[in-house]
């Protein structure tokens, strides 16, 4: 049975991965651009298999850590919008309101899912929370410093904390202090081979991702 549901979610997720890159591909999105446009064959973002296999990779790691549980959907929705998010941010240095905001939302609606399941109201309240929190604080970092985060930075933080904050407030913390470990540990390999200089600038969606994906991962691991 896992075995079977490792080959399904490899396969649903190279599939994502295609429509991602071709998407990412195509940014700037021109206004009223729907599906057809953005999906469609045409010009990709990252050479295959790059992008396909990174998200084969994350949804499979997603579907194994949450199994068969009403949140999937929503952790699942996660996984493939941060892969869309960290190429068009890395490419074009923008994360744009157009993924962030809808991905906010219908993040919102899918984890009502467990909570009307299982009644497990109080993770989403604290889910609402914990995106409220690290948009604060994201937008309070971004206004004293706003050549180090930009509103898109903010906003993401939102999307990040509210699947932080389902899994609790551990999980808020140690995400938002992992993003800024993820960078730091990227700055510094790029500098020691000279791939940016000391005034270089990084995206920070990126490892925000890629922070919170390590914590939601290690949540796996707490007994």
């Amino acid at each position: 049975m896992l075995a079977a549901l490792a080959v399904v979610a490899l396969l649903f997720g190279a599939g994502a991965g295609l429509l991602v890159n071709r998407a990412a591909g195509r940014f700037p999105w021109p206004p009223g651009s729907g599906a057809r446009e953005l999906l469609g064959p045409g010009p990709v973002a990252v050479r295959p298999p790059v992008v396909e296999v990174v998200t084969a990779l994350l949804v499979t790691l997603t579907v194994l850590r949450s199994g068969l549980t009403w949140e999937l959907p929503a952790f699942l929705l996660l996984a493939v919008v941060g892969v869309l998010l960290a190429v068009v941010d890395l490419q074009h240095r923008l994360l744009p309101n157009r993924v962030v905001l809808p991905a906010l939302a219908a993040g919102t609606v899918l984890l009502l899912l467990p909570a009307l399941a299982d009644g497990a109201w109080v993770s989403l309240l604290r889910a609402v929370l914990g995106a409220a929190a690290l948009f604060a604080v994201y937008l309070v970092l971004a206004l004293l410093s706003p050549g180090g985060l930009g509103m898109g930075d903010v906003k993401l933080a939102a999307l990040l904390g509210l699947y932080l904050g389902w899994l609790g407030w551990a999980a808020v913390v140690l995400g938002a202090l992992a993003g800024f470990v993820v960078q730091a540990v990227v700055a510094v390999g790029l500098l020691a081979t000279r791939r940016i200089g000391l005034r270089g600038e990084l995206p920070f969606g990126p490892a925000m991702l890629a922070g919170a994906a390590l914590v939601i991962g290690g949540t796996a691991l707490l007994p």
